[in-house]
């Protein structure tokens, strides 16, 4: 039973995790046909993700209010926004706080994504419990037995996610660590899915779709280039941008 002092609520610190979305064209007709692109590239990567919008490239504000409707309409959630105090009265008046950013947070930090109700069925092994004084072992990989097909998504947890069989088009894998794929890698793939820069996705046979790495992301519209394509292969973040190597020689 509470006491009469307690009170109904209380405030703790939070880490939170969020996209951020970096705005390079004031013209709002220009960013939302990018955000309607970006989106079609992406599929369901990103929905229901928070987002934090960075506007510190430009001169001149965007609508506000408009920008936040394209948004949602993607089921994006806006957080707040990063840019110079002069752009900051519009901002506010449209319903956006401030957000600062730290110099260590990466262009793309994405949240962490809660996988749907129809996953394809994994299995991993249980970790043994920890010896008094000892650390907590990390989280054992998650391993899918077997292909996904078209529409399945499975997401691993503050872990790898090891997959032996196919990811069918129309299939997502999503890690918080590496991703490794036994088999044909077709659909779309997302390592590092709450920030971690380190991570890599390596598959016997690389034809994706999409492949993401912390957020930062490439769409393969046109077939790789002989050397890459059907080969097994290694995706890593150098900087800001994606390095692909093929593994056979």
């Amino acid at each position: 039973m509470k006491s009469k002092d307690s009170l109904a609520l209380d405030f703790k610190s939070a880490t939170l995790y969020a996209l951020r979305v970096v705005l390079h064209d004031s013209d709002t007709g220009a960013l939302c046909a990018a955000l309607d692109q970006r989106m079609r590239d992406a599929g369901s990567f990103f929905k229901d993700e928070p987002v934090v919008i960075d506007a510190h490239a430009l001169d001149t504000p965007p609508d506000w209010t408009a920008l936040m409707q394209a948004l949602r309409a993607h089921s994006l959630h806006p957080m707040g926004v990063t840019a110079a105090e002069t752009m900051m009265a519009a901002a506010r008046e449209a319903g956006l706080v401030s957000v600062e950013l730290s110099a260590s947070t990466p262009k793309a930090a994405v949240a962490e994504t809660m996988p749907p109700a129809d996953l394809a069925k994994p299995r991993t092994a249980a970790a043994p419990p920890p010896e008094d004084g000892r650390p907590a072992p990390a989280p054992a990989a998650l391993v899918v037995d077997g292909p996904l097909r078209s529409g399945q998504r499975v997401y691993a947890r503050a872990t790898d996610l090891i997959v032996i069989g196919m990811v069918s088009q129309g299939a997502e894998v999503i890690a918080d660590g590496n991703i490794h794929v036994y088999g044909p890698l077709r659909g779309k793939a997302m390592a590092g899915a709450r920030g971690n820069t380190a991570a890599r996705i390596l598959t016997t046979c690389l034809e994706p779709e999409l492949i993401a790495i912390a957020g930062v992301y490439r769409a393969l519209e046109a077939r790789l280039e002989p050397e890459l394509h059907r080969r097994p292969a290694l995706v890593q973040l150098e900087g800001d941008r994606l390095q692909l190597r093929a593994l056979d020689g």
